[in-house]
């Protein structure tokens, strides 16, 4: 049984219009208005808007009021890596 068959849809990094209205769980029509307004991050190739999922991952975290958080590593305290044998 194939991924799609079982419900589970591929994710693209970059995806067209019919994809990030499937992912973002809306319609065509409106995720195309939006993306036209300048509401949702998107860009045009060609004359098709096309859409990253990391950059609407942030657009909807930003929408939300998530806060990410982004570790930071200090190079002193950092373990060494182990030399492979």
């Amino acid at each position: 049984m194939s991924a799609a068959a079982q419900g589970h849809v591929a994710v693209r990094e970059v995806m067209d219009i019919r994809q990030a209205a499937e992912y973002l769980g809306i319609s065509g029509d409106t995720l195309y208005r939006y993306a036209s307004e300048g509401f949702v991050p998107a860009f045009k190739l060609g004359n098709r808007w096309r859409f990253r999922k990391t950059l609407l991952d942030s657009w909807m975290d930003e929408k939300s009021g998530v806060v990410a958080s982004v570790a930071t590593v200090d190079p002193a305290v950092k373990k060494p890596v182990a030399r492979a044998r």
